[in-house]
């Protein structure tokens, strides 16, 4: 991995905003509608992300190299209850350039240890079924399918998936 992890600060919101609008036009692209991606704003969803990380009620994460943030994952508290869980992915992305690096493997571990740390013991993700290279890493890195849900995104109605880790320390466990 070339990348360091850190605690995200305020100050990244934009390059946080970036690395999600970029990843979400890369790999939506086909599953979302086209006009759905191209409403995104960098500078909305970093103004969100500052709202965010000065609240600090969640837990994030940045991967940075000598070029800048290439990557983030935020986590927290489950916003659906699912029994038998408390943690939740919220997101994790990483400049399209920068993924099968071993960078997300990284993010992951990191949240993990910050979940672990805080008392959680448990932890689930939710992914579009259409998206089969996250589907892939959520398995390759010990997550179950445990839930099915459907949700609307620019108009479209599209399969999500939860993956979960019932307990944290499988989370990568080898």
């Amino acid at each position: 991995m070339d990348a360091r992890i850190r605690r995200a600060l305020p100050e990244d919101a934009p390059s946080i905003g970036l690395v999600q609008v970029e990843s979400w036009r890369k790999t939506y692209a086909g599953i979302i509608p086209d006009a759905y991606l191209a409403s995104l704003h960098i500078e909305e969803r970093a103004a969100a992300w500052k709202r965010e990380l000065v609240a600090g009620t969640m837990f994030v994460f940045v991967a940075e190299d000598q070029w800048g943030i290439v990557g983030f994952i935020s986590g927290g508290a489950i916003r659906e209850p699912i029994e038998g869980y408390d943690g939740e992915l919220y997101a994790i992305y990483l400049m399209p350039a920068r993924q099968r690096r071993g960078i997300g493997q990284e993010l992951a571990l990191t949240l993990r240890e910050a979940f672990l740390m805080n008392g959680f013991s448990s932890m689930v993700v939710w992914v579009l079924e259409r998206n089969l290279p996250a589907v892939s890493f959520y398995k390759r890195i010990g997550g179950l399918q445990i839930a099915q849900k459907t949700i609307d995104i620019g108009g479209a109605v599209l399969a999500e998936l939860a993956f979960g880790w019932p307990a944290l320390r499988i989370l990568l466990d080898r």
